[in-house]
């Protein structure tokens, strides 16, 4: 395959700088094809994918069946709106019904979107049912939620708040993992409780069970709702189909996204009968969300993330991968902590994630930071055994080029 784009990389970096808000700091490399956990740049070099596109590629890149089915798809449909019933969008929802806890779904475009939407539906099944003081929402340190305003609201970091304030009032932050501080915040004013099963972007931190349990009874003595955010973690990311089947724990709304349609831009709210109650026509929507086409590619993702065979593929890869890791944090001096489930994993450093990020280039490996000393490693959830040892021989060598740049 010949790339239209080989040998331009540099005319390629200086057309973003010069047209594109910079918004992302990125290497200096273009990337052009992908190909399982693989993804190639206009050279031609090979770099093993420990990002999966912010875990969104959970099939991997090229992907026969999706392929084919956005090939197929884009022959009917691609898009009528909202204001049209299409067989996709239904199917869909049946299937996310059914393989959760929820009884109803809206569709979205993106994460943020979906968080928006949970926030809004939050806020009118507190004022149908309990009057019109009752709209602060708790959310946790550590968190990350979007970066729309109301989601940036419920964002605990201060570098993503900071420029943009003052954002939405009525937003109190409670100590992760921290049960009595949870308990506290929770009392009657509080609509909506919001809460990452496994958070993400601050570096990987799995919530404890008893943590959630009790934000849970919190929830339910001060009638307010639980919403998860498995954005990032949800759709077999950590092993099972959603994060929250590790705590037996159920909430009353769920937002979904990045890997739900293979790289399509798609998000969901999953929401009990209860919530979808107060909700009448007109109350919410979007142009663009839930597509004919992109509900056919979510469908396809659906159905090979949440079959039995290949969840038990992830956890068993998920305790390989720790074990590989484990050793490599046992020989690193930068290596402070391990932290993850399945195949969403952080490793704490003594030195900047963004050196890695930049070093994992030369050994052509792609990784990602999660908050400033944590390397994140989200891999497609197709990634073979043997691949998860040649992205970890590679880690290894990013790392080894750290530690002599810093000694």
């Amino acid at each position: 395959m010949k790339d239209s784009t080989k040998g331009q990389a540099s005319d390629i970096v200086a057309l973003e700088r010069n047209h594109v808000l910079q918004t992302y700091r990125r290497p200096e490399f273009v990337l052009v094809r992908g190909e399982g956990a693989y993804v190639y740049d206009s050279n031609g070099r090979a770099y093993i994918d420990g990002v999966a596109g912010i875990a969104v590629n959970a099939l991997g890149h090229r992907d026969p069946q999706t392929v084919a089915t956005i090939r197929a798809a884009a022959e009917g449909l691609i898009h009528v709106s909202n204001l049209y019933h299409t067989e996709p969008q239904v199917l869909l929802a049946r299937a996310l019904v059914e393989r959760s806890f929820a009884d109803r779904v809206f569709f979205c475009n993106s994460g943020t979107e979906a968080m928006e939407g949970a926030l809004k539906f939050a806020r009118k099944f507190a004022r149908q049912d309990y009057g019109d003081d009752k709209t602060h929402i708790v959310a946790f340190t550590g968190s990350f939620h979007g970066r729309t305003l109301g989601a940036l609201s419920i964002t605990a970091t201060e570098k993503y708040r900071a420029p943009f304030e003052p954002l939405v009032p009525g937003v109190r932050f409670a100590p992760f993992n921290d049960v009595s501080a949870a308990e506290e915040a929770i009392t009657e004013e509080v609509c909506a409780v919001v809460v990452e099963p496994v958070q993400g972007e601050s570096g990987i931190h799995p919530a404890t069970r008893d943590f959630l349990e009790c934000t849970r009874a919190a929830c339910n003595r001060a009638g307010a709702l639980l919403v998860f955010d498995e954005v990032q973690c949800g759709l077999a990311r950590t092993g099972t189909l959603w994060a929250y089947q590790h705590y037996d724990v159920v909430p009353d709304l769920m937002t979904l996204a990045k890997p739900l349609a293979a790289g399509l831009p798609m998000g969901a709210v999953l929401m009990t009968q209860a919530v979808a109650d107060v909700m009448v026509p007109g109350d919410h929507g979007s142009t663009f969300a839930a597509g004919p086409l992109v509900c056919q590619v979510a469908q396809v993702v659906l159905d090979r993330v949440s079959a039995p065979d290949f969840l038990a593929e992830v956890r068993e890869k998920g305790h390989y991968l720790s074990s590989r890791l484990s050793a490599l944090a046992e020989k690193s001096p930068l290596v402070r902590e391990l932290r993850g489930m399945g195949l969403m994993w952080g490793m704490e450093c003594s030195v900047e994630s963004d050196s890695v990020f930049a070093a994992g280039s030369r050994p052509g490996i792609l990784v990602c930071s999660a908050g400033p000393n944590v390397v994140r490693l989200l891999p497609p959830l197709t990634i073979s055994q043997p691949e998860i040892d040649e992205m970890v021989k590679r880690l290894t060598a990013a790392f080894s080029d750290v530690e002599q740049e810093t000694a």
